[in-house]
């Protein structure tokens, strides 16, 4: 209700200064000797050098922008592949620059010098055949560089030999948040399907398949430094997109089909907490933390818990209200710390198998006590 009268008040200032103004060019009316509406040299003037300084206001905050929130920006990957996106990420934000450099100062330039002046007329021509082509030939062979390369990085990036020595790991997306399952000693995923969906098997593994029965479903994920993780994607609902920012990896997560991924980590989780632009962000952020603790703590609210870099799985398609908050923590161990994980995981079919347990021995029992009925009453019956 209060928003709702807040922009009730807006809209009524809004119409209240049109009006305002409606009125004060009323009062102007036979007060001012040229009212042509037409330029005049001191107007052509005076829109020249605004060019000019808004010129400067788009260096100006461009630059600031860059120390501001430059150190925001993603730094040191975690994955093999990182540096080849890195790079060309990079090499894209300096032609941009360049370009963007180059055209905005010679368009307001330009701007300034021919500005309007009385009894100056523009030169007309309707071609320029020289001009056409510099201009169409420099954007053409930099943008086909671009994408050879892009297409180049892509290729190696996603390219994965059946031969390949990799781990298969599924991440399984719904609203709202993500399962991973993990293959277990054969390396292959069993089948899965929505049709499957029951009880404790919520990612719809087909418990009949035998490459299933060694499958680890998890809501935490640990993967290994150094081994090729192959990822295959689903979703359950709406489209979804799994996003890991350190290690540059995204692919969309479609209903109906499987999407893949892969990478290789090249940091442990606690090697990535060490490196020093890190430990400086944590810092930063606890600082925050504490400063804001400090206030609700002031409140009577609780306060913040301080914060511990961890990987994160996002997502970055905007798959409903709580699109926000869907997340789960990736983990990145040594080989060995990655083996004892698994050994303490418990496979989906003893999870299923210890669910349904229980319903198969009422089932027995029943049917025993029944039996047991039928044997007292045949005995009465014979007595009698």
């Amino acid at each position: 209700m209060t928003s709702l009268l807040v922009i009730i008040v807006l809209v009524l200032l809004a119409v209240a200064l049109w009006q305002l103004t409606k009125i004060f060019d009323l009062t102007q009316v036979g007060t001012d000797p040229d009212s042509s509406q037409v330029a005049s040299d001191k107007d052509n003037n005076v829109q020249g050098y605004l060019m000019f300084g808004f010129l400067a206001f788009i260096y100006i905050f461009t630059i600031y922008g860059l120390y501001t929130w430059g150190p925001l920006v993603l730094h040191t990957p975690a994955s093999a592949h990182g540096a080849q996106v890195d790079n060309l990420m990079n090499i894209t934000w300096v032609l941009i620059f360049i370009v963007q450099a180059f055209t905005q100062v010679l368009l307001y330039y330009f701007t300034f010098k021919y500005r309007g002046k009385k009894g100056q007329k523009a030169l007309y021509f309707s071609d320029n055949n020289k001009l056409e082509a510099i201009w169409s030939f420099i954007p053409a062979v930099v943008l086909a560089g671009l994408i050879l390369y892009g297409l180049y990085a892509w290729t190696n990036i996603m390219f994965i030999d059946d031969d390949e020595d990799t781990i298969v790991v599924e991440l399984y997306a719904q609203q709202f948040y993500w399962t991973a399952r993990v293959a277990g000693e054969d390396n292959v995923l069993g089948k899965a399907n929505v049709r499957y969906i029951q009880g404790i098997n919520t990612v719809g593994v087909d418990m009949a398949d035998p490459y299933a029965q060694d499958d680890i479903v998890v809501k935490e994920l640990h993967i290994p430094k150094g081994k090729k993780i192959h990822f295959k994607m689903r979703s359950q609902d709406v489209l979804h997109s799994a996003y890991m920012p350190y290690f540059r990896a995204q692919m969309n997560c479609v209903p109906g089909m499987v999407t893949e991924f892969a990478f290789e980590p090249i940091y442990t989780t606690a090697e990535y907490r060490q490196l020093p632009y890190m430990i400086e962000k944590v810092a930063n952020i606890n600082a925050i933390r504490s400063k804001k603790s400090f206030d609700l703590v002031a409140k009577g609210e609780a306060g913040l818990d301080p914060y511990a870099f961890d990987f994160l799985l996002l997502c970055n398609k905007i798959c409903g209200a709580s699109h926000y908050n869907m997340q789960m923590k990736i983990i990145v161990d040594t080989p060995e710390d990655y083996k004892k994980w698994c050994s303490e995981q418990v496979k989906l079919a003893q999870q299923v198998n210890e669910a349904y347990a229980p319903e198969a021995e009422g089932v027995i029992d029943s049917a025993d006590s029944l039996k047991s009925k039928d044997t007292m009453a045949v005995s009465k019956m014979a007595v009698n």
